[in-house]
């Protein structure tokens, strides 16, 4: 009687087992097959374009393969916004705390490059004179964005409507 009992509860263990695995692939095929299900319904398959269009979109480059994707150059004459180089430099204090800034300038009328240069060369020097405590938190970046509006707007006299970051990376 005593050998009975073991086998037994060794078949429950095994059957136990075999249907705890069943139970999860079961409700693992129920998941992906809703998640797939959910998935086309919130992000339908993109329209197919015409075969005409699709080996332009394809195989263009540069400005040419920007337009035929139908995504816009940021700076352009038409659009008044010239995007400057990024600017790269130490600040005041600690010295060894290095910021990057990516500024585009909105121009009221044609653009100016020379003054865009001017202008490039304006918010490096400031930025050298502004310490890490000036400009950390949400408030501080905000007066950073004010006091370079105000130098823009003394250096453009007006011409500039808006400066506008791009990226602004401390390290």
């Amino acid at each position: 009687m005593d050998e009975t009992t073991p086998e037994d509860g060794q078949a429950k263990k095994k059957g136990g087992m075999v249907m705890t695995i069943v139970g999860v692939a079961v409700v693992t095929l129920a998941g992906a097959g809703g998640g797939w299900v959910l998935g086309g319904m919130i992000a339908p398959p993109p329209p197919a374009k015409p075969a005409a269009e699709a080996p332009a979109a394809a195989g263009g480059h540069g400005e040419a393969g920007k337009e035929a994707a139908g995504i816009q150059p940021i700076s352009t004459e038409a659009n008044g916004i010239v995007l400057l180089d990024p600017i790269t430099t130490n600040l005041a204090y600690p010295s060894d705390n290095w910021v990057r800034l990516e500024v585009a300038l909105m121009f009221r009328g044609p653009t100016d490059t020379p003054l865009a240069q001017e202008i490039h060369q304006d918010i490096m020097s400031y930025l050298r004179t502004v310490s890490l405590q000036q400009i950390e938190g949400p408030r501080g970046f905000q007066y950073l964005r004010d006091d370079l509006q105000e130098r823009v707007d003394l250096r453009a006299k007006g011409r500039v409507s808006k400066v506008m970051f791009r990226t602004f990376v401390i390290e």
